[in-house]
């Protein structure tokens, strides 16, 4: 458990075992998000991935891709076209 003092404008310093928990460096963004009655402190990057994860769910399936190399024969692909344009 780690403890943080709130100051007069409502800051709060995070602690370092927790910034290096969540990947939080200077300049990172946070979410703070509620659920069940809790509130939850995350670096807002992962949420990012996240949904990006959540984005692709079902699409190698969709373009019959089953392996690794389906996936580099289909970049190759993609790529050639790009440069034939």
């Amino acid at each position: 458990m780690e403890l943080a003092k709130v100051t007069e404008k409502g800051q709060v310093t995070i602690p370092i075992e927790i910034r290096k928990k969540l990947g939080i460096k200077e300049g990172s963004k946070v979410l703070f998000l509620e659920e069940a009655g809790r509130i939850y402190l995350e670096n807002s990057s992962m949420e990012v991935l996240r949904e990006a994860q959540a984005a692709f769910v079902g699409e190698a399936e969709r373009l019959g891709l089953e392996t690794d190399e389906d996936v580099v024969v289909l970049v190759k692909e993609l790529r050639k076209e790009r440069t034939v344009k």
